[in-house]
């Protein structure tokens, strides 16, 4: 555990399927798939891996001309690749983008994610296919990526970090706010740790507890009020007995 890191340094299919990456046994399907497939990177593919970033979640009608003007911006760019089905020619909705320098790179991997093109919401990271060490697509059951309605969750990527094991011993992690204010930052791109949601379910929790205060009140005036009102209409009754 003490090479535990939010972001998976290599790929394992059966961590990949885990919250936190320290599952030890397959939970689904999906996991035994990619952890029996034999992949090979795609050797027909080009260019320097370290400088090209992977751009999903675009819109279908989104061109290879939409994505050099919104990505020109960051640097130059040296090779756009828009994946597109073998037999229709149409989207797929991810592409790869080769800049000239790392510098580019870098500053649109912080800057271009989450940004919104032809009304989709993108999602930007880095090349793993042939950048992280045992990675498996999502077509044979990897990737970082999966449905939440199918419970094929994935973690350990950018988009789904791993959450932080409970029983962790103390220890210096970038990612949770102990390194420098850019990583500080960048960790709060993504979706709310174990922190904030503990400090959420309290603050819930407060608000509920006067709820109850003021309904068991409304309940005792209740009763008080019926019971007035029975003592009144008995002496209404010995009244009219006189």
């Amino acid at each position: 555990m003490n090479d535990w890191a939010p972001i998976a340094k290599e790929y394992d299919p059966l961590k990949a399927g885990s919250i936190d990456g320290t599952d030890e046994e397959p939970h689904d399907r999906a996991i035994w798939r990619a952890m029996l497939a034999r992949y090979v990177p795609n050797k027909g593919v080009t260019g320097d891996p370290h400088l090209t970033l992977f751009v999903a979640r675009l819109n279908l009608q989104t061109t290879e001309e939409k994505l050099k003007e919104v990505f020109s911006r960051y640097g130059d760019i040296r090779k756009i690749r828009l994946v597109r089905d073998l037999v229709t020619g149409f989207s797929k909705g991810y592409a790869f983008i080769e800049y000239k320098e790392e510098r580019a790179l870098l500053k649109a991997h912080r800057d271009a994610n989450r940004l919104v093109i032809d009304q989709h919401e993108i999602f930007v990271d880095f090349e793993l296919e042939r950048t992280l060490k045992g990675w498996i697509p999502r077509r044979l059951g990897g990737g970082f990526g999966g449905k939440k309605e199918s419970g094929q969750l994935r973690f350990g990527g950018r988009d789904r970090p791993f959450r932080k094991p409970i029983n962790l011993p103390n220890m210096k992690n970038e990612f949770y706010g102990e390194g420098s204010a850019e990583k500080r930052n960048w960790s709060r791109e993504g979706t709310r740790d174990w922190r904030t949601r503990d400090r959420d379910h309290e603050r819930s929790r407060d608000k509920r507890w006067p709820e109850r205060d003021r309904s068991w009140a409304w309940g005792e005036s209740e009763r008080e009020r019926d019971s007035k009102e029975e003592r009144s209409r008995g002496r209404e009754r010995k009244d009219r007995d006189r």
